[in-house]
């Protein structure tokens, strides 16, 4: 007997959701009047947190003095790259499943059948927002602390399609809140009778995350965090949470020295996190002047100043920032 908290997984038909186009034959006939669009749902979880993570980057950007919109610019360029650094991430990862006599070389592009990864995504972001920083103007560092809150509530959306498509959950457990996995799962365990009750890793993300977010943002407002510190502070979080989450994973995963591979990663991101922050202090003491880099600097139209929204075009290093007029203008700019 199942126990009552138990979290029961959703029917596969969820996975995905089928848009009959047979009516699109009606104009052109080459197309079949059974044709159907096959969308994941997997990746409307995705697309929702992408969306979300825009709009709330942009409104903290928009607060600190940036272009309204400049965000969508590093979305575009961030989410490319993203989605290409994700997927390699995961091909160098499982080798075994893309190399070797008798697998289809080709199904390493078949991004659509599954296996992306979240550092592959992180590393291949960074690289879209480093290039969209270098043509905008705007500071990497700026966007990256904007950015946070709204990566970790995307993160958070994107887990949720782990629970439709029955995937990456954990070890068995005895725990109430246990999730039920079909025993027709080819992950499941073999020699486990049906019924057994596994950890919801996917849902632990998700929780962590979404309390990364409040802490995160405490600590931005209470310190005035700036500089990438904001940045350093998620690489430490999410990688303490994956390595506990990875390692009660039992999707196949490489193994080296003993670990898997993604607790590496999260070990390297949470080593990431602090040298961001130790080197960006000793850099940068003081509030950033502006979100702009020197001579970048984005001015309004006279009808839309608003002198408690702008900063000054003045930079320096940070160490003289703690007494820069501008503090006033910053100070409250935290969320």
């Amino acid at each position: 007997m199942l126990a009552p908290l138990s979290i029961p997984s959703p029917p596969l038909s969820w996975a995905d959701i089928y848009v009959p186009l047979g009516w699109i034959h009606n104009i052109i006939p080459a197309v079949s009047a059974d044709y159907r669009l096959d969308i994941k749902t997997y990746a409307l979880c995705l697309l929702a947190g992408m969306i979300v993570a825009t709009i709330w980057t942009s409104r903290r950007l928009t607060k600190r003095g940036a272009e309204p919109g400049i965000a969508l610019d590093f979305a575009l360029a961030a989410i490319l790259i993203g989605i290409i650094g994700a997927r390699t991430y995961h091909v160098l990862t499982h080798l075994g499943d893309y190399v070797g006599p008798g697998i289809n070389s080709w199904s390493v592009f078949y991004i659509w059948q599954g296996g992306i990864a979240i550092f592959g995504s992180i590393i291949g972001g960074s690289i879209g927002i480093l290039i969209a920083s270098r043509v905008t103007g705007l500071r990497f560092w700026s966007f990256a602390d904007a950015l946070i809150p709204g990566l970790l509530l995307a993160q958070s959306l994107g887990r949720f399609g782990n629970y439709f498509n029955h995937e990456l959950y954990g070890q068995p457990t005895t725990l109430p809140w246990g999730l039920v996995i079909e025993k027709s799962n080819a992950a499941f365990p073999v020699g486990l009778p049906a019924g057994t009750l596994f950890h919801p890793t996917f849902l632990y993300e998700m929780l962590w995350n979404l309390l990364g977010i409040a802490i995160i943002l405490l600590l931005e407002r209470q310190y005035k965090l700036r500089w990438g510190k904001v940045a350093g502070l998620y690489f430490i979080w999410y990688g303490i949470g994956r390595v506990w989450f990875e390692s009660i994973r039992i999707d196949p995963s490489d193994i080296i020295f003993g670990l898997r591979s993604n607790v590496w990663g999260a070990i390297i991101a949470i080593v990431v996190g602090f040298v961001i922050l130790i080197v960006q202090t000793r850099r940068h003491p003081g509030i950033e002047p502006s979100v702009y880099q020197p001579g970048r600097q984005w001015v309004p139209t006279a009808s839309k100043v608003d002198s408690d929204e702008t900063y000054s075009d003045t930079d320096d290093a940070g160490n003289d920032a703690a007494h820069s007029p501008e503090i006033a203008a910053t100070s409250g700019a935290g969320v």
